[in-house]
């Protein structure tokens, strides 16, 4: 199946159930088919054909979620493009991936210039919030063509995260939708109709999340706001079901002085995924949010949900003492195969660190005219996902770190996942970055950069210490830096690398 035949499915079993929402009117399944339809069929009018990509280049949108859904209903391939990269990034993104068509939201007229400049390719350019969209629609009523499957044909090509570089093409077949579907409903099943609240940007995980809830009669709504008053406020007024958020995002809820005020019982999955999250806040979730708190390990190469961390999860570590099982991303997903290899290509055994490696159907088809980097990428057989990991006797798997954030410090390795998993204990910090920075001594040393909750404080000195009482002085930094906001990528990391930079200036580290 394709990603508009679960779309279908939704609206043949509920025609007048409301599939998009922007917080004060609905479009009905009935309403976004009759849309999908003309969209498709003014993109094939336009000329585009098989391969070719069409890019969405707005904020959350119910328009722009419409859009897309088109694009795969007239068999071309979407690109997402995340409205909060900068623009230098995107221009980059819309020119490598060959975008010949693009729908855009009037908050980026003020780009159209740069656009056209940058990106040749781009034929077409339409502003989906104008009224020019609304006639460009009526132009093209009527069925679109019912295309044939195509399992291994490419649906999407997302842009790698480029927290370590240049973004990358990353080929994402019906197929690898199909088997994240899959998943998603083997471990998650869906008990009614959702309500799924679209905070993070549609481009990225909360998008890839509303697409196993479409053939549900899913109801996405769109915020337009990351305020965190605001995401509270619309979880009790909407009885909102699902919803994803980044860890970073969570901690800013909690920190909320409204966290108290609002009705969360409609919640059935808080799905939580992106970046390790600390325990102590974790259990602070869960005792706010209730216990349906739910983790997913993977990446744009491989699809959201190679692991998956479930609520009962959740609650069986707590009431088993066994909270240290909360640091962890949960098990191997049924559809997945995941090991952790040695540098060598050598799978080792449980309780063994190494890099985690993934084989099954949510596995790319390749990096985007990059032969080299799907090769790197697929050594031994298997994906690479650059994640340093281990697996325990239960089959439960924990990220360690990425293998390129380790720290080499006085000859031993360092991971900062497990500093900042110390530092996030302490009730003054909102959130921390632990990083290696140059030092004549050690070769690294480890320095944490804390950002603090509002109003709090908290000394280098009992950050220090905290980490030597938990951890000894090998792993405890050997500095404290106090920042506003760490820097974080649109979709919630923090930028390590950029942190990293400041530092480095004029060194050179060899990691």
């Amino acid at each position: 199946m394709r990603l508009i035949d679960y779309f279908d499915r939704g609206a043949d079993l509920f025609p007048q159930r409301d599939c998009l929402h922007d917080g004060t009117r609905g479009w009905t399944y009935a309403d976004v088919r009759g849309t999908t339809h003309r969209v498709a069929n003014g993109l094939l009018a336009a000329g585009l054909g098989q391969g070719d990509k069409v890019a969405v280049y707005s904020p959350n949108h119910a328009m722009a979620y419409a859009a897309l859904l088109g694009i795969q209903r007239a068999g071309l391939i979407w690109a997402p493009v995340n409205a909060r990269n900068a623009i230098e990034e995107n221009l980059y993104i819309l020119d490598n991936t060959d975008v010949a068509f693009l729908f855009y939201h009037s908050s980026f007229e003020h780009y159209l210039p740069r656009l056209r400049e940058a990106c040749p390719k781009i034929r077409t350019f339409l502003c989906l919030d104008a009224p020019d969209f609304e006639d460009w629609l009526a132009r093209f009523d009527g069925a679109a063509p019912d295309l044939a499957d195509a399992p291994d044909a490419v649906a999407i090509l997302i842009s790698s995260g480029g927290t370590t570089g240049r973004p990358k093409g990353v080929q994402i077949t019906n197929r690898v939708i199909e088997t994240m579907n899959s998943i998603f409903w083997a471990t998650m099943p869906i008990e009614a109709p959702p309500v799924h609240l679209m905070v993070a940007p549609m481009t990225h995980a909360a998008g890839v999340c509303s697409f196993p809830l479409l053939p549900y009669g899913g109801t996405n709504i769109f915020m337009g706001t990351t305020d965190p008053g605001a995401i509270l406020a619309a979880i009790e007024k909407h009885r909102v079901t699902h919803l994803y958020m980044p860890p970073t995002l969570i901690y800013i809820l909690l920190a909320h002085p409204d966290i108290g005020r609002y009705d969360y019982s409609s919640l059935r999955r808080l799905i939580y995924a992106a970046a390790p999250m600390s325990v102590d806040k974790l259990v602070e979730a869960i005792k706010v949010f209730g216990p349906v708190l739910t983790q997913t390990y993977g990446q744009a190469e491989a699809c959201m949900i190679a692991t998956v961390f479930s609520r009962e999860d959740h609650v069986a570590a707590l009431e088993t003492n066994k909270r240290h099982r909360l640091a962890s991303c949960g098990k191997i997903s049924p559809l997945m195969r995941l090991e952790v290899m040695s540098d060598e290509g050598k799978i080792l055994p449980r309780g063994e660190r190494g890099e985690i490696v993934l084989r099954g159907g949510l596995v790319m088809a390749g990096y985007y005219k990059n032969p080299q980097a799907t090769a790197e990428a697929s050594a031994f057989g298997w994906h690479h996902t650059g994640d340093i990991g281990v697996i325990d006797d239960d089959g439960f798997v924990y990220i360690v770190d990425r293998k390129k954030d380790m720290i080499i410090s006085g000859g031993f390795n360092v991971f900062p996942s497990e500093v900042e998993q110390v530092l996030w204990g302490h009730p003054a910090v909102q959130d921390c970055a632990v990083i290696g920075v140059p030092d004549e001594k050690w070769g690294e040393a480890v320095k944490a950069v804390v950002e603090l909750k509002p109003g709090a404080e908290a000394s280098a000195a009992e950050l220090i210490q905290l980490t030597k009482d938990k951890l000894g002085g090998v792993k405890a930094p050997k500095s404290v830096d106090f920042i506003a906001s760490l820097p974080r990528s649109p979709v919630g990391k923090v930028l390590k690398k950029d942190l990293r930079a400041t530092y480095w200036a004029g060194h050179e580290r060899k990691i």
